[in-house]
């Protein structure tokens, strides 16, 4: 199950919530009760990287080792 990100537009709490892909948005903030808590868009706080099926399985040529070349070449994935 996801992890979203939940903010409230009238108080300002935030809530990381646990849900199904099928559960509906919460709306209802659950510190201020109104109904203006909505869902936050976020990206993943992790990359994989190395050696596994992700970074080899489906890449060819020059794309099969990015993590490598992003290392010896000074650039920083962030």
């Amino acid at each position: 199950m996801p992890i979203y990100e939940y903010a409230c537009k009238t108080c300002g709490f935030e809530k990381d919530v646990l849900q199904k892909l099928s559960d509906s948005p919460l709306t209802q903030c659950p510190s201020c009760e109104e109904q203006t808590f909505t869902k936050r868009i976020s990206a993943a706080g992790f990359r994989l990287k190395g050696s596994g099926w992700y970074e080899t399985d489906f890449k060819t040529g020059k794309k099969k080792n990015l993590a490598q070349d992003s290392k010896s070449s000074g650039v920083e994935a962030g």
